[in-house]
């Protein structure tokens, strides 16, 4: 799961942007990381929160307690808490939630149930963070082609 999607070379080299394998991991454990906080982390500690495991429950708590220390350090606070879903649709492999589809479809293509079980976690998660109305959707178009749905 820790990989860069060419959507996000542009920013990838400065981690200027909380790239999709952090925020998924936020997701996961629970903290809402304010852009302004992510700034303030060196390099050395942007790729230690890229690179740590966020998947078992173990890890899910050593992220979330290494991430808290991390904006302390800077802040003086703690970060805020996100709600978890214990069901997140980029894990289920069983529906493409259709408020995807729907955005999908605005694009003239579409993306098959087989389609969406081959996705990888983390590709789910990257179009269903990118298709939301909150979200600025400029990478979706350049997600659903990196990912074989546009040509």
């Amino acid at each position: 799961m820790n990989d860069y999607f060419r959507f996000e070379a542009d920013f990838i080299e400065s981690m200027r942007c909380i790239p999709m394998g952090v925020r998924c991991k936020l997701d996961t454990c629970g903290i809402k990381l304010k852009l302004s906080e992510w700034n303030d982390f060196t390099k050395e500690e942007r790729d230690q929160l890229f690179e740590l495991p966020c998947f078992e429950e173990n890890d899910i708590q050593a992220y979330r307690e290494f991430l808290q220390k991390l904006v302390q350090k800077y802040t003086q606070s703690l970060p805020d808490d996100l709600a978890v879903d214990t069901h997140p649709a980029w894990l289920d492999s069983t529906q493409v939630p259709e408020s995807l589809q729907e955005k999908v479809e605005a694009l003239h293509t579409q993306i098959s149930l087989e389609q969406w079980r081959a996705l990888t976690p983390l590709q789910r998660f990257a179009l269903i963070k990118l298709s939301k109305p909150s979200h600025e959707s400029k990478n979706f178009p350049h997600a659903l082609r990196e990912f074989g749905f546009l040509s």
